[in-house]
């Protein structure tokens, strides 16, 4: 198994339950309201990790176009977000917009590294992406 599967699982898992919960909460308050209290958790998340780094002493690397690339991320998780409570408010099933949602979002990413990043991909890889696209077709069909 490679060494960074089980962490990318992980981080599946904390994805479907952030999605999960965008799902449930957007009954209950504004699309803007929500990611905000979203932002403001994780950025404290972000914070906690931050500090602990500094008091294990370990080195914090920050340059300008780092910086400049997770201002960038931010600004698309924001829309994200923002944007994923109104599609939910809307009514769409969880078991169709998340996938719709995170296929989309991988898909794009994966073209976006073949085109601007020259990455490569396998046959099967390629025949892995054709299942997103097939995928999201027959999931948005019914909606």
């Amino acid at each position: 198994m490679a060494p960074w599967l089980p962490l990318a699982l992980l981080t599946a898992l904390c994805l479907a339950f952030y999605n999960f919960f965008i799902k449930l909460a957007s009954g209950h308050v504004a699309p803007a309201v929500g990611a905000v209290v979203l932002q403001l958790v994780a950025a404290a998340l972000g914070a906690a990790w931050l500090f602990r780094l500094k008091l294990q002493g370990q080195p914090i690397t920050l340059t300008k176009a780092g910086l400049g690339l997770a201002v960038l991320a931010g600004l698309g998780v924001g829309l994200a977000e923002i944007l994923t409570f109104v599609v939910f408010q809307r009514g769409v099933p969880s078991s169709v917009g998340t996938p719709v949602i995170v296929g989309g979002s991988v898909l794009l990413t994966a073209l976006l590294g073949l085109g601007l990043l020259r990455e490569s991909l396998s046959l099967a890889q390629a025949g892995g992406l054709l299942c997103i696209v097939v995928g999201i077709a027959l999931l948005a069909r019914g909606q």
